[in-house]
């Protein structure tokens, strides 16, 4: 294992394995919940789910305990207005509700990352519409990157489809990340900014691409838990997440369960995994 261009960890292909083995375990996690939300379910029964899976997995869960003060859950559960970190609970979900769920799990000491927004029954357009965007631009992000491009070529390829399909609200304050011995780890990864900037995209350079896209302003408030992150003009919010890496043969989504090779087909994007 080396390190560059300020702290960034670069992985072996054995350890990138790894990776994808703690990535699996995420988007099966993320799958299971994903068919778990119904009106009436609780945002804690969600987390039981999440974690009873992880651990079951033989993984243990990334959030769980995480910073000051500690994360006290394995999984961030963001209804509506709230974008990320919400703290599962008591809350019910109803029918028209968005959730954004984030996850995260580690196998052998490396981690994985990823997060998706659902909608609870039936939801406006808009909100459909919000969410197909945040989603469509993380793999408009991850289709951008090459070997020997900038890490801001993908933060320049997120913006630009967002900006060509409204006038959303990009966060700027939160950003995708490096990750690997660690969940969060150089480089940042922002979703807007000019392309070319940042340290180099490199065989064995893990990231963690996470568009948070609003349908008001990007402007955000902490809430009083010290986690969770709402919109402040109260509008709905989506996130989606993948944790993906380069080879010689094109990018490996470590976290979706084919390891992306049918949405990179459709984006024209030669597919690097095995």
């Amino acid at each position: 294992m080396g390190f560059r261009d300020r702290g960034v960890e670069i992985k072996t292909p054995e350890q990138i394995a790894t990776m994808r083995a703690a990535g699996l375990l995420v988007g099966q996690t993320l799958e299971l919940l994903r068919a778990s939300v119904r009106a009436g379910v609780t945002t804690g029964e969600l987390d039981a789910i999440a974690e009873d899976n992880i651990r079951s997995g033989g993984g243990v869960p990334s959030f769980k305990g995480y910073s000051t003060p500690p994360f006290p859950a394995s999984i961030c559960a963001s209804v509506n207005d709230q974008v990320v970190h919400g703290i599962p609970g008591a809350r019910e979900l109803v029918d028209g509700d968005i959730i954004s769920i984030d996850c995260g799990a580690i196998v052998d000491g490396w981690h994985g990352d990823a997060a998706i927004t659902v909608a609870v029954g039936s939801i406006p357009d808009e909100v459909q519409e919000l969410m197909d965007v945040t989603e469509e631009s993380l793999w408009r992000g991850i289709a951008s990157a090459r070997l020997g491009g900038r890490v801001t070529d993908i933060s320049h390829a997120v913006e630009s489809y967002v900006r060509s399909r409204g006038n959303y609200g990009i966060l700027e304050d939160y950003t995708g990340h490096g990750i690997g011995t660690q969940m969060h780890q150089p480089p940042n990864v922002p979703n807007f900014g000019r392309p070319g900037r940042g340290p180099k995209l490199v065989r064995g350079l893990a990231l963690a691409v996470e568009p948070m896209i609003a349908l008001g302003s990007a402007e955000t408030l902490l809430e009083d838990d010290e986690w969770t992150v709402s919109m402040a003009d109260g509008a709905p919010a989506a996130h989606f997440e993948h944790t993906f890496t380069l080879t010689p043969t094109g990018a490996w989504v470590l976290t979706a369960l084919d390891g992306g090779e049918s949405k990179l087909a459709e984006l024209g994007v030669p597919f690097g995994g095995s």
